[in-house]
């Protein structure tokens, strides 16, 4: 029995045991895996400024983090003299313990005990960083659990990461947080610059960053950096010298503002990518010379309340910004200067129009110096005027453009097709066209529509790619190695088009805005002008192989200013900023994708069967130029041998009859360009002898265009106005009688003007000189 009960009771206290191990085990395992996973992630729950820099890692600005902190991106790139000071004042054994130095726990034990109150914790640098990563309150348990978490730590990270973890995330006073952050608000620079004395400062701040206030505690605060100071003296880190000339430097008086360089562009980093720490393309110094540049012209065109100026300068060959000036004046909230004008919509004036004139040429619709009209025209009662207020009656299509002429522009695009027009500058880039095309119409080459510096710049950068063969035709990069997503990588254009046109800018000629061909700074630039319609926007965009530089001038709350014209101010400002780049090589001439292709002088046409020998030239154009236009301007007439009239064989009488090559325009046409060429030869009438016979068109209507929509505006005293009908004749000094409706209304002679009030509908004007000649129109009154 006794035996019995002894096996029973051995066989309990076992079970019993083995419990405790079971129990033991579990409670070793759940201690482990919590051990383990104790490490929270990330670490650091904190939002972080966003802080932008240039390409080199120069700070160019900073935005404060969400919680109203200066606390920048962690880095891993501490600060020797900081990490030398660092470990002297709080951890000097930090590279050897693991996470935990019992000495120190003990000799802060005994000091407290000693003291009756806590004044010493013992922490290292590693209890510290979990401390911080914790934010609990400081309890004996909280410091056990601090001990458990450190050895982890040490486990898990380098002691350079846990180092610079620390650094990132110690308080340095107010609402700075990290040697980063506090490098700059006291000291005004990085941490690579630290001296020995603002890095012992720094220090000794986490310990009390209480200390750091400008109006009181400074003695203490120079009492604990001159002690660090003497001990780093003593145990041979500084020499006699850095000691006298470190405890020689005061304690700063105020903190300083962070760089405010690209501000909107930090804004706009801050926007798109909060909290983190971004690398720009810019260069930081080309950035200050563009601010330079910009802040004088702004003093200038301030004096004529023209208040905004923005610049983009991008390296083309890397497609690379280089220097972001969305505005001048940033911390001027009383003239829109914080809005990024590089990101704002605004009307574009003519800007647009070597895009229409380049797919032209590469389509073969049009020849590099094809005779474009040039007078008024009036399409569903859209009248474009050229800034002169002038016309040409004819202009070749390459002086068009160099001279930004509008009514030919609005010729070409209606030739063209607005949709096609619209779609291919939605491929080049352009973002802002969000409503249909036939919202905007053939207003469309004339700034009917916005569109964004960014925008713009991007499709001239498409245009000088594609005359420089460039594969690289990806978007804009703003930031270092990071390329964007849905880059492109097919040009719009093809070279031969896109060289042929940058050759026609780089001859710009506005002398009705400026002459500039008396300005020495200049350097050979492909660039074009945009003004908006009342003086509202003004536009420079200018191109070289290597660089693209874009200009916007005027006023954020859109107040149009006299003056305010492209030539006039973006213009000037984009040749200063040029005059900042290296002189750069020309294009290459891009023979492959070009062909010789013999044209007629006058017309800018493929050479007609009655063009003379003597109009022909030989020009460079794209592939499809062989399927151009042929001259249909030299007539062959026959004309007397003194050349004063026009003959027949039959009627030639004594005057002989001899066939001759004519240029000749339409009467619209000829009514404008004879004024502006007096070489202009028009043709000569017909003898007496053969003006039964006479044929060939001798009228045009200058106004109104045909099928148009004309509005008919009240006078100032309330009466109906009149619209002007305006006539051109091969022979001014002819008769000519008008009728509207089939009713006879008047006659003029030599300046053939009707003015005219037509009732609201469809109308018939019809006109017959003393020849019997006629001609009739059809248009609208609305």
């Amino acid at each position: 029995m006794g035996k019995l009960f002894t096996v029973e009771t051995h066989g309990r206290a076992s079970l019993h045991r083995n419990r405790w191990k079971k129990t033991i085990l579990i409670i070793s395992l759940i201690l482990l895996i919590w051990y383990i996973f104790s490490l929270p992630r990330p670490l650091f729950n904190a939002p972080y400024s966003t802080l932008v820099t240039d390409r080199n890692g120069e700070l160019l600005g900073a935005r404060i983090a969400l919680d109203g902190q200066w606390r920048f991106p962690p880095t891993d790139n501490v600060p020797d003299k900081y990490k030398i000071c660092l470990m002297a004042f709080e951890d000097r054994y930090f590279r050897y313990h693991p996470g935990v130095n019992p000495l120190s726990l003990g000799r802060a034990m005994l000091q407290n005990i000693k003291s009756g109150r806590v004044v010493s914790g013992g922490s290292t640098l590693t209890m510290q960083t979990v401390r911080l990563m914790r934010k609990n309150k400081r309890t004996y348990f909280e410091k056990f659990i601090e001990i458990i978490l450190a050895t982890r730590l040490e486990l898990s990270y380098s002691k350079n990461r846990i180092f610079a973890l620390y650094a990132s995330h110690a308080p340095m006073g107010g609402n700075v947080v990290g040697i980063d952050a506090a490098a700059w608000r006291y000291f005004g620079h990085d941490g690579r610059s630290l001296s020995w004395a603002e890095a012992a400062t720094l220090a000794v701040l986490p310990n009390s960053p209480s200390l750091m206030h400008f109006g009181r505690n400074r003695d203490g605060l120079l009492t604990k950096r001159n002690r660090l100071l003497q001990r780093l003296l003593g145990s041979g880190v500084i020499s006699q010298t850095d000691y006298v000339l470190a405890t020689a430097e005061p304690l700063l008086e105020n903190p300083h503002p962070l760089p405010q360089i690209a501000p909107h562009l930090v804004t706009r980093l801050y926007l798109s990518q909060p909290g983190t720490h971004v690398q720009s393309t810019i260069d930081k110094g080309l950035q200050l010379q563009a601010d330079d540049v910009l802040a004088r012209w702004n003093r200038e065109f301030s004096q004529n309340n023209i208040l905004n100026l923005a610049a983009l300068i991008v390296d083309l060959e890397k497609n690379e910004v280089i220097s972001y000036i969305g505005n001048v004046n940033f911390n001027n909230q009383q003239s829109g200067n914080q809005v990024d004008i590089i990101q704002s919509p605004r009307s574009m004036g003519s800007i647009l129009k070597p895009f229409l004139y380049c797919v032209m040429l590469q389509e073969g619709s049009l020849l590099p110096t094809e005779l474009l009209p040039d007078i008024p025209i009036n399409v569903g009662g859209f009248s474009p005027k050229n800034f002169s207020l002038q016309y040409d009656g004819a202009v070749h299509a390459d002086e068009a453009l160099a001279r930004s002429l509008n009514v030919p522009s609005v010729v070409s695009l209606r030739r063209y097709g607005v949709p096609k027009f619209y779609d291919l500058l939605k491929k080049a880039g352009l973002t802002t066209l969000n409503r249909p095309a036939e919202y905007y119409g053939l207003s469309l080459i004339l700034g009917g529509a916005e569109g964004t510096l960014w925008d713009v710049a991007q499709a001239y950068a498409d245009m000088a790619h594609a005359a420089a063969n460039s594969a690289n035709n990806s978007d804009f990069q703003l930031i270092q190695g990071v390329n964007k997503d849905g880059a492109r990588t097919v040009s719009t254009f093809n070279a031969g088009a896109a060289w042929l046109t940058l050759e026609v800018l780089t001859n710009v000629n506005r002398p009705e805005e400026i002459d500039w061909q008396f300005i020495p700074s200049m350097r050979k630039v492909a660039w074009k002008t945009g003004t908006s319609f009342g003086f509202r926007d003004a536009w420079a965009v200018g191109v070289t192989p290597k660089y693209l530089v874009a200009v916007w001038t005027g006023n954020a709350s859109g107040e149009g200013r006299p003056g305010l014209t492209g030539a006039r101010t973006s213009a000037q400002v984009m040749f200063d900023l040029f005059n900042l780049l290296p002189p750069t090589s020309w294009f290459e001439t891009p023979y492959s994708d070009l062909t010789e292709v013999v044209v007629c002088r006058e017309s800018g046409c493929l050479m007609g069967m009655h063009c003379p020998p003597s109009s022909a030239d030989t020009i460079l154009a794209p592939i499809k130029a062989t399927q151009g236009n042929v001259c249909n301007y030299h007539q062959l007439v026959h004309v007397s041998e003194d050349e004063r009239y026009r003959v027949y064989e039959h009627c030639a009488a004594g005057r002989g009859i001899k066939a001759a090559s004519w240029f000749v325009l339409p009467p619209s046409w000829e009514w404008y360009y004879k004024q502006h060429f007096p070489v202009y030869q028009v043709l000569p009438p017909f003898s007496p002898e053969c003006r039964d016979g006479a044929s060939g068109e001798v009228m045009q209507f200058i106004y109104p265009y045909p099928n148009s929509m004309i509005k008919i505006t009240k006078q100032l005293d309330g009466s109906r106005g009149k619209a002007v009908f305006e006539l051109a004749h091969r022979n001014p000094s002819k008769r000519v009688f008008w009728y509207l409706d089939d009713e006879y209304i008047g006659e003029t002679s030599d300046v053939h003007q009707m003015g005219l009030s037509p009732d609201a509908g469809e109308h018939t004007l019809t006109v017959v000189d003393e020849g019997g000649n006629s001609l009739a129109i059809r248009f609208k009154v609305e």
